[in-house]
């Protein structure tokens, strides 16, 4: 998709509704204007397209007026971390938004794998076999073949999902030639407390040789570098939405 041509944004503020709702649509409005130029303006730097370039809304745990202020603002592709959140999220909206691109950025389990493979588009938390397995089995039952990427704990990290840098190789073979998965590119999140850029550099090298066409990677810290190194989707949260509650992770 094709996120430069700014132009064909509706920038105008839907009639009817409140003072408070006004300043969620001009907030993320204009967040993710920024947002979209900050993306341009890496991928100029570096010498790249910024058509090539997917900003992904990290949409969980928003509430509705922030959610409905981004897609007034022309936003449609998201990433949701919990399959039943996205359902409630998500389902009747799709009904209205016929263009919507929802992607599972979170870890899936593999009694959710149905319910996932009907709701999302785009599957980027591949990281195990079984799931591997029940994915193709899933998706044949269900006539449908999503893009998927897989996910590379880079930093190697024992709490935290996601392949092994040494393992990536393999598994993305047995994830093409035994289960017939549509992988398509890789994914990571990198260590909090590390300097991402080095991690960008390695996820878009592995992709690399593997001739796989596609990164997600960068987050709403971190974006403007992951561009420059590569990224083909960039996962952003708080920059779009705000920050979210206390309690939740700020991870995105």
């Amino acid at each position: 998709m094709n996120y430069s041509d700014l132009s064909k944004i509706d920038r105008r503020l839907p009639m009817n509704i409140g003072n408070n709702d006004v300043r969620i649509e001009k907030d993320v409005r204009g967040n993710i204007s920024r947002v979209r130029a900050t993306i341009n303006q890496a991928a100029y730097d570096s010498g790249r397209n910024p058509s090539s370039i997917s900003l992904i809304g990290v949409s969980k745990q928003q509430p509705d007026d922030r959610i409905e202020a981004s897609l007034n603002a022309g936003l449609r592709v998201f990433g949701e971390n919990r399959v039943q959140e996205a359902e409630t999220r998500w389902l009747d909206r799709r009904k209205e938004f016929t263009d919507l691109e929802l992607h599972l950025i979170g870890p899936l389990q593999t009694n959710k794998v149905r319910s996932a493979v009907r709701l999302f588009d785009v599957i980027q938390t591949v990281d195990r076999e079984r799931l591997a397995h029940t994915l193709s089995r899933v998706m044949a039952e269900e006539g449908r073949n999503l893009p998927c990427f897989v996910e590379v704990n880079t930093g190697e990290e024992v709490q935290k999902a996601g392949i092994s840098p040494g393992d990536t190789d393999a598994f993305v073979r047995t994830c093409i030639d035994q289960y017939s998965l549509n992988i398509v590119g890789l994914m990571c999140i990198p260590p909090a407390a590390d300097v991402a850029a080095p991690h960008f550099a390695f996820l878009q090298q592995m992709a690399d040789q593997l001739n796989l066409p596609y990164t997600s990677m960068g987050m709403s810290s971190d974006y403007p570098a992951a561009v420059e190194l590569g990224a083909t989707h960039v996962r952003v949260g708080s920059a779009i939405f705000g920050n979210r509650a206390s309690n939740v992770p700020a991870d995105t």
